[in-house]
């Protein structure tokens, strides 16, 4: 799970890898005989029984940054990855975010640009609201209408949904499932694991070689030990 790819010096909430370091992280993975996946590619592979060797890679709120800073890093390693946008906030900033620097996020054309270069979009809501605390009404606005307006940006209606700030719970999940994703993405969606509260491990900028291996290794150890 990523985020923003930039100058990490001015991040308090850790979640911006600068570019060197994202393509030493995918190194790492290939060094490894791992591949990085867009998650539609990877839950189609465990389906099928393919998923050995393949890792999934996500980036949440659909930053600007990752075009021009990600992109170019992922097409170096043969890697692909989808992107969780936020159609609300077209050409925005994380105005979410209390603390740390107002960055921009993808426009319309941008979002366009990065489905053609064949990364998978989905949704991250309209507006990156906690799903938990919302109403009935706002519930199915960034479940329903977020996957109406990708589908008009793109052409491909986005199967993919992630959770903002990672939570999750019954009704949220059953909101996504009945908007039509296919999956739901989390971070650790305890007893609710499964098709609509999938996990994920975050990368950070101080994530290297051991680092990582490490992570690999306990985000398995737990989907096991769920299972």
């Amino acid at each position: 799970m990523y985020h923003s790819v930039g100058d990490p010096t001015d991040d308090p909430y850790g979640i911006t890898v600068a570019r060197d370091r994202l393509d030493h992280q995918l190194a790492c993975l290939r060094r490894r005989r791992l591949t990085g996946v867009d998650v539609g590619t990877l839950l189609r592979a465990h389906a099928a029984g393919r998923s050995r060797g393949l890792v999934g890679l996500t980036f949440d709120d659909g930053y600007a940054d990752f075009l021009h800073e990600a992109l170019p890093v992922l097409r170096r390693h043969d890697c692909t990855a989808t992107v969780f946008v936020l159609p609300g906030r077209l050409g925005g900033s994380n105005e979410w975010d209390p603390l740390g620097p107002r960055k921009p996020l993808l426009t319309g054309d941008e979002i366009r640009a990065v489905a053609e270069s064949g990364m998978q979009i989905g949704s991250h809501g309209l507006y990156h609201r906690s799903l938990t605390e919302a109403s009935d009404d706002v519930l199915r606005q960034e479940t329903h209408h977020s996957r109406e307006l990708i589908r008009d940006l793109t052409g491909t209606v986005p199967d993919t949904f992630c959770y903002p700030y990672g939570t999750v719970d019954r009704r949220a999940a059953d909101a996504v499932r009945d908007a039509g994703y296919t999956y739901g993405f989390a971070i650790d969606p305890g007893p609710l694991l499964g098709p609509y509260a999938l996990p994920r491990t975050h990368i950070s900028h101080a994530d290297r070689s051991v680092r990582l291996g490490v992570k690999h290794l306990r985000h398995r150890f737990a989907r096991r030990t769920a299972r």
